[in-house]
């Protein structure tokens, strides 16, 4: 990612990085439209109405990870391969404390947390069967997140896509096994999503252990240390909470969409699951812009993030009118995959969330794409504010649009976030590049936590 085109890195790193998306999100549609199709409306919203806190859990774990890769990609950009296994050894070891410590605490507060959401009382015991499985499988999000992360920080999306796709594959069988087969409703179609997660993680250890000789780890590197902890620490959780902090605000959404009753959670479940899988082009722009500036900044080579950036840019345009199309020709076919055709009102109710959210495709791809940037760059505080406003929005939108304007009023709350967040992130891109400027006699690559400005912290 330091020499060459940007855009032809951009696309050639993002390409394999969108269809690892995809199949991500295989994962989460096939389960949606599975218990949708033949287990009916009322688990489809139980697993919908746990979509916010399913975000707010995992997707600290996913960010914690992808924050764990950051330095490890500064590290491969400067050429310290000693370090960078140093690194990867410490992360595997605060992985499994907060694996633990995550699992435990979320399965003791599962029921607790689904009743503070006002999950519907008809749709209670499904939500809950179904997250307590997902919670259950925390270790397994982290070894497959971790594991896949380490790999693409040194520049390979490929192969984490090859082993998604068997795992994806897996996911679709135990799905239908579960659910049709053993009868065992919402818990089956949780089951599943752990159960491939553990496939594809230990398919990527055994990747890394025959393929990848830079994370060959000595006995000696396989000790605790404090200072690759805290630079790992202080990378990967601001990235966790720039999650969580997003997520939160979709909690208290998801709380005052579920007061409107389950055919609504219903609705927003149905076009949330399309609208996830059409912007995995923009997931995957953002992971690049990660990798791309975690690694020009670590190499020094700071000339280099504006053509990346701007490159990226275009391309987020371009696939935003592209998505927005998608959803006005297909969005109603693309519905029926979750709910039954003789559900109009949801099926209208569903669209409607759809194209409102379409049309501010291109403010989500700047969050993504600058965010992820700011990220890569090792500036995780910034990362987190954006995070801050988006949770802003959504809290408003929640708790004072959503009672008095219904279910129009939840359409708008994601884009009223884009919009507060990047207000936020484009200045702070700036800041964040003429600060590096400023200081860059000072930088010096590859010593202590990212950039090293005489032993005060640039981030």
């Amino acid at each position: 990612m330091t020499e060459g085109s940007p855009m032809k890195l951009i696309l050639g790193f993002s390409v394999p990085l969108l269809f690892g998306y995809l199949f991500q999100q295989l994962y989460n549609l096939v389960d949606t439209m599975i218990v949708g199709q033949f287990l009916g409306v009322d688990a489809l919203a139980a697993v919908g109405a746990t979509g916010s806190i399913n975000f707010l859990i995992i997707g600290f774990c996913n960010g914690v990870c992808s924050g764990f890769a950051l330095p490890v990609a500064h590290r491969f950009g400067a050429k310290d391969y000693k370090t960078l296994r140093k690194l990867y050894a410490n992360s595997i070891w605060l992985s499994v404390i907060f694996a633990v410590v995550m699992t435990a605490l979320t399965v003791i507060f599962c029921r607790p947390i689904l009743t503070l959401m006002r999950t519907p009382a008809n749709i209670f015991e499904y939500s809950y069967q179904y997250i307590l499985i997902i919670f259950i499988g925390i270790p397994a999000t982290y070894l497959f997140n971790l594991t896949s992360g380490m790999i693409r920080a040194l520049g390979n999306s490929r192969a984490p896509l090859i082993i998604l796709v068997i795992s994806s594959f897996l996911n679709v069988i135990l799905d239908l096994v579960f659910i049709l087969n053993f009868n065992m409703g919402v818990a089956g179609a949780a089951a599943a999503t752990v159960l491939s997660q553990v496939v594809s993680g230990i398919i990527c250890v055994i990747y890394i252990r025959k393929k990848v000789e830079m994370l060959q780890l000595s006995k000696d590197e396989w000790r605790m240390e404090k200072r690759e902890m805290a630079e790992l620490f202080n990378a990967g959780v601001p990235m966790g909470l720039q999650y969580s902090i997003t997520a939160i605000g979709s909690v208290i959404l998801q709380s005052a969409v579920n007061t409107l009753g389950s055919d609504a959670v219903a609705s927003v479940t149905a076009a949330s699951k399309i609208s996830m899988f059409i912007v995995c082009p923009f997931d995957s722009m953002g992971a690049t812009m990660a990798t791309y500036g975690g690694q020009n900044a670590g190499g020094y080579k700071l000339d280099r993030l504006h053509k990346g950036l701007g490159s990226c840019i275009i391309l987020g345009a371009v696939y935003s009118v592209i998505g927005l199309l998608i959803i006005a020709a297909f969005g109603p076919h693309l519905l029926k995959l979750f709910v039954s055709g003789s559900e109009t009102g949801i099926l209208a109710d569903a669209q409607h969330f759809l194209l409102i959210n379409g049309l501010f495709y291109f403010p989500l791809a700047l969050v993504n794409i600058v965010r992820f940037m700011i990220q890569g760059m090792g500036f995780g505080f910034f990362a987190i504010i954006a995070g801050v406003l988006e949770m802003a929005a959504r809290t408003l939108v929640g708790a004072v649009f959503v009672p008095i304007f219904g279910y129009n009023a939840a359409c708008f709350a994601s884009p009223l976030a884009w919009i507060f967040a990047d207000c936020f992130l484009i200045p702070a891109y700036f800041v964040v590049w003429n600060r590096m400027k400023r200081h860059r006699e000072a930088y010096r690559p590859g010593v202590g936590s990212g950039w090293d400005c005489h032993g005060e912290t640039c981030r």
